[in-house]
């Protein structure tokens, strides 16, 4: 399978990611990503410095403005804040925002079920829904109802041995420590500005950014909490007393043993480093074409001049798409 038509399983009908190409694999324990390159799309505001959440109108009202004198803001899809004693919201879309634009969400998420106040801009830090959330996130988008997704938070803590609540900082706060080890073990690459993560091997998501700085971004929110708590939950228990709380080496239950690279002097090694890169690309090839395929529906949501919004849905993949005619200038898509 060549790295195009790895790619290209992924994306839509006649939907393009013509000048993407898959890096190097990086593994941290359960998680794997897969870095891309690829063509940038200049003019998107980048989501932390030009993304703010001014205020919290009610309940499931919160109000997003993009601050920049130009360059139109792609609204990461199911971006969510967080503040101390504030309320955490999370959103069930993207969007676009124009330059000065405020936009404000009606069908917004309350993720913390007990009332900690309203969210001011001070000191506030943003995270993506995890893995596990993400489709039932979008099957509610335009619907009204801060506490509609309590029940699934509550079963997914419950599922990661914590209090059953409707409290999603259960696991994005007070396991932060935990989940940012997959930031420091995983490395960004220059001009990335996307990336495919699998968990246990298996397609978990498609992140594609317009370029690498929206992307970099991004990077904390995807690697740690998207995918990270999925990748969390995927790993074996520590074996027993006194060993590291969260090991994030690859193994199966029993401490890993590496084997060192055998070659003849710095040109043996490289050889042997590019065979075992071929190796690992030509693995991810195979976990892909394991992925489960089948008909995909392309629903436009939103039009900003030529750029259009579209949210994809089928039985095993779901996410939005943001597209220039026929190439694809974000996308976050992640399997059901």
């Amino acid at each position: 399978m060549t790295q195009m038509t790895a790619l290209d399983t992924l994306v839509p009908g006649p939907l393009s990611l013509a000048g993407h190409r898959l890096g190097t694999p990086q593994q941290a324990g359960a998680l794997t990503m897969v870095p891309i390159s690829g063509p940038a799309h200049r003019g998107y505001v980048p989501p932390r410095t030009g993304l703010k959440l001014t205020r919290v109108a009610g309940y499931g009202q919160v109000e997003l403005s993009n601050r920049a004198d130009s360059g139109v803001a792609i609204v990461p899809l199911h971006i969510g804040y967080i503040q101390d004693r504030a309320q955490n919201h999370a959103l069930c879309r993207s969007a676009f925002l124009a330059p000065g634009q405020t936009v404000r969400f009606d069908d917004a998420c309350c993720v913390q079920q007990s009332q900690g106040g309203l969210l001011s801009e001070r000191d506030q830090w943003f995270f993506v829904l995890p893995l596990e959330l993400r489709a039932r996130a979008l099957d509610l988008r335009g619907v009204t109802g801060y506490s509609k997704l309590w029940d699934d938070i509550a079963a997914l803590n419950a599922r990661h041995g914590l209090p059953r609540r409707g409290h999603l900082e259960q696991i994005l706060s007070r396991k932060r420590a935990v989940l940012t080890q997959f930031q420091s073990r995983l490395e960004l690459q220059p001009a990335q500005l996307g990336a495919l993560f699998f968990v246990s091997g298996r397609f978990a998501g498609l992140e594609i950014a317009p370029d690498p700085r929206y992307f970099a971004e991004m990077w904390t929110a995807l690697v740690c909490f998207a995918y990270g708590a999925a990748a969390w939950h995927a790993e074996p228990a520590p074996p027993g007393p006194g060993t590291a709380p969260y090991d994030l080496a690859p193994h199966d239950g029993t401490p890993y043993q590496g084997t060192p690279y055998q070659g003849a002097g710095l040109a043996g090694l490289r050889a042997a480093l590019d065979r075992d890169r071929s190796v690992r690309l030509t693995e991810i090839g195979g976990w892909l074409a394991d992925a489960p395929t089948g008909p995909v529906e392309l629903r436009e949501e939103e039009r900003y001049l030529d750029v259009r919004l579209s949210t994809v849905t089928a039985p095993h993949l779901a996410g939005q798409i943001v597209t220039d005619g026929d190439r694809t200038v974000y996308a976050s898509l992640f399997a059901r």
